[in-house]
């Protein structure tokens, strides 16, 4: 290979990536919901790309299960796996568990001020009303406590769950939230935080496991109630 012919291998890399994570974030958002058709044409216009990045960066959405290659070559953004929630909400509430338990035993004063920093952010959004900003907050409270924990692989597992899981919290869980004070969403990762910094193990693995139940409880309440919307006569 040429190194002319190197360089252009590397920007196609790199657009592909850009198509990526900019299709992933949108995905993600609700911005392209699920079952919306995904226009190759008009992404390339969009995003003044040729139509090879936006491929190769659908096959990998297609690998992350975002989005669905169609037989006709058409894709379309994936449908939320709701016959399957239950293992997803399982794994979830185990590495709540799991990351927590393991910040009480492993964090550092630098891990305390970033989680207390996230807390800041989060606490901000819930009061103004910032749905999209709660949820990207979230986020990252809690994968600060599991970077305090210190286990890469717990680490990759939960960033990737809490990613899925941004769908079903927009469509499901935080349009119902009030911004009000004192605001329970707040009060839980407070005493999170507090059972932490005090090390305490046994204390972290109780209250991540009772915010992890609440959540998944209220979610598939919020779904029941959405799919018998669906068949009133």
């Amino acid at each position: 290979m040429t190194i002319s012919e190197d360089l252009q291998e590397r920007k196609r890399g790199t657009g592909a990536r850009f198509v990526y994570e900019t299709l992933r974030e949108e995905i993600l958002d609700l911005v392209l919901q699920p079952g919306e058709p995904v226009d190759e044409i008009g992404l390339a216009e969009r995003l003044s790309m040729s139509r090879t990045p936006i491929r190769e960066a659908l096959v990998r959405l297609a690998s992350d299960g975002l989005v669905t290659l169609l037989p006709n070559r058409s894709t379309i953004v994936s449908q939320i796996d709701f016959p399957n929630l239950h293992h997803y909400f399982d794994a979830l509430t185990l590495m709540y568990r799991m990351t927590t338990r393991l910040a009480a035993e492993f964090h550092d004063p630098a891990n305390l001020e970033a989680i207390r920093a996230c807390q800041l952010a989060f606490s901000r959004a819930v009061l103004s009303g910032d749905t999209a900003g709660m949820i990207h907050l979230n986020r990252d409270f809690h994968i600060a406590i599991a970077e305090a924990g210190r286990n890469p692989y717990y680490l990759q597992l939960f960033a990737r769950l809490l990613d899925e899981g941004r769908r079903i919290l927009g469509l499901y869980y935080y349009p119902t939230f009030e911004p009000r004070l004192p605001h329970p969403y707040i009060q839980e990762h407070e005493a999170i935080i507090a059972a932490i910094s005090d090390r305490d193990v046994d204390t972290c693995d109780r209250l991540a496991k009772e915010h992890a139940d609440k959540i998944v409880q209220q979610i598939q309440a919020m779904i029941a109630r959405d799919l018998r919307r669906t068949v009133d006569l």
